[in-house]
């Protein structure tokens, strides 16, 4: 990382979503901020979600109005400002009779719809016929009738970025492949050392609080400090896997699997050529850093698929698999599914240098959750002289165009760039919305963009990935900032390998 002043308000921990974007908030309300994250930002938890924006339908069969409230309430705020990497997404529900009977179904819809308050921007749920049509012809011929509901897909990855790209642009410094190794108080004030884990180096800094955003590692960091039990909060780790295979069916619509055990299972299209499955949810056993696919769960979802779709498959099948831990506060319930998905914030060390502990949370509400943590530091920090919160009216980076017209908006990206084809084009739309202008200004042909590595990966957007957007590595540059990883062949990644190391030298 570049040293530059090495006196901070806050050091945040931790660069998934909620790092980032708590990092976002700040800046923007004039504090000082150091965030750092051992690893690459979103390389974790928050990359490995299902990648919906969602209100959580079936948190409704637990009560959690408040839950599902709040996160609708994100949904369509996010959707403003963030419309390049948010998009509505088709929910079709095929009715299983020996789960859950119609009229439950449609009353939990409705009091969706409801507590939406039927926004504008997605259409409301209906019943739909599975007998013909495009939804119902991928399914066996035993569903009959279903029901269709909105809600929104996400890049979860490019998410977190933008919201640390945002934080720099405030003047906050994000250090990635950057550990904390050891913290101390002195004078009032944390000191802090940390390791860059490029080079080995290390150095310190000193700051007048900590925010400990490491996810599932929260408890972990806070027992290197050397907290008390009375200053945590339990915390149950939770797995939850996924798996990729070839595209299964035509169309932009998601499949939402009811399961015999009373989970969900999504069937979600994925980067044009490709089906994305999960999650699971499988008490973590062993280390948070090796967390992987069971068989277990493997079994468990091509079941989902199995008892549901024509098209069978098994694990030979699966061309990728992800899997990450969810951080849940433990409120005492004995079933993983059933643990709230809701957000704590535990403050320790009131009287001395304090430190901010983040629990739980999910990538919907993830705003709303920085901006809390953003307003109670102003309120327990007042030397900070912090503003009001500005991420509610502030479109992420490359978000400032209408959500209403991103059609019009590649249209518009192809009239001003002729050489890009439309399938390109749409692409940086949806990466890099307005972003895209910085790596294509002044380019009038796609072979001034620099080698082809294959799928439409350009050098330029390579170097503008590691010049603008804190990618270090190849996977940086091919699973995180794009999913090109899954369309590249062994000779092409080998070439994006070779020319990344040679652009870091």
């Amino acid at each position: 990382m570049a040293q530059g002043a090495l006196q901070y308000d806050v050091c945040i921990v931790g660069g998934g979503v909620n790092g980032t974007g708590i990092a976002r908030d700040l800046a923007a309300r004039g504090a000082r901020v150091l965030l750092c994250e051992k690893g690459d930002l979103a390389s974790a938890t928050s990359s490995s979600s299902t990648k919906l924006i969602h209100g959580g339908l079936r948190y409704l069969e637990y009560y959690d109005f408040k839950l599902v409230r709040s996160a609708l309430k994100e949904r369509r705020l996010l959707m403003r400002l963030a419309p390049h990497i948010i998009w509505p997404l088709r929910f079709i529900l095929p009715h299983y009779k020996a789960l859950r009977p119609r009229w439950l179904i449609r009353a939990g819809l409705f009091i969706y719809d409801h507590l939406a308050r039927r926004d504008k921007l997605l259409p409301a749920s209906k019943s739909v016929s599975l007998r013909k049509g495009k939804y119902g012809a991928p399914l066996i011929k035993k569903f009959k009738k279903g029901f269709s509901y909105s809600d929104c897909w996400v890049d979860d990855a490019r998410l977190v970025t933008l919201n640390a790209v945002s934080a720099a642009h405030m003047g906050a410094e994000i250090a990635n492949y950057t550990s904390c190794t050891r913290v101390q108080r002195k004078g009032g004030r944390w000191l802090i050392t940390l390791k860059d884990n490029q080079d080995g180096s290390e150095f310190c800094i000193t700051a007048s609080m900590i925010v400990n955003a490491t996810g599932p590692w929260v408890k972990q960091f806070q027992d290197v400090m050397g907290l008390t039990q009375d200053d945590t909060q339990p915390v149950r780790l939770v797995k939850g896997s996924h798996i990729i295979v070839k595209k299964m069916y035509e169309g932009d619509h998601n499949y939402i699997l009811q399961q015999p055990d009373g989970r969900i299972i999504f069937t979600i299209p994925y980067e044009d050529d490709f089906t994305l499955i999960g999650t699971t949810e499988e008490h973590l056993e062993g280390s948070i850093d090796e967390a992987h696919i069971s068989a277990n769960e493997i079994d468990y979802l091509c079941a989902s698929i199995n008892a549901t779709f024509e098209k069978k498959i098994g694990p030979d099948d699966i061309l990728f698999t992800y899997s990450g831990v969810r951080p849940l506060a433990e409120d005492g319930e004995s079933d993983d599914k059933a643990v709230s998905r809701d957000y704590e914030l535990i403050w320790s060390y009131e009287d001395q240098a304090p430190m901010l502990s983040v629990y739980g949370g999910k990538i919907t509400t993830y705003r709303k959750l920085s901006e809390k943590v953003g307003t109670l530091i102003r309120k327990k920090m007042p030397q900070f002289e912090l503003g009001e919160g500005q991420t509610h009216k502030s479109p992420l980076p490359g978000g400032d165009f209408s959500y209403k017209d991103r059609d019009g908006f590649v249209s518009e990206l192809v009239e001003r760039y002729p050489f890009l084809y439309e399938k390109l084009a749409h692409r940086y739309m949806r990466s890099y919305g307005t972003l895209c202008q910085i790596f294509l200004e002044g380019k009038n042909a796609l072979d001034e963009l620099g080698t082809h590595f294959g799928a439409g990966l350009y050098a330029a957007e390579i170097d503008y990935l590691m010049t603008h957007e804190f990618a270090v590595t190849p996977e940086d540059v091919l699973m995180r900032r794009t999913k090109l990883g899954l369309k590249l062949t062994g000779k092409e990644k080998a070439n994006v390998v070779q020319y990344v190391r040679a652009f870091q030298f």
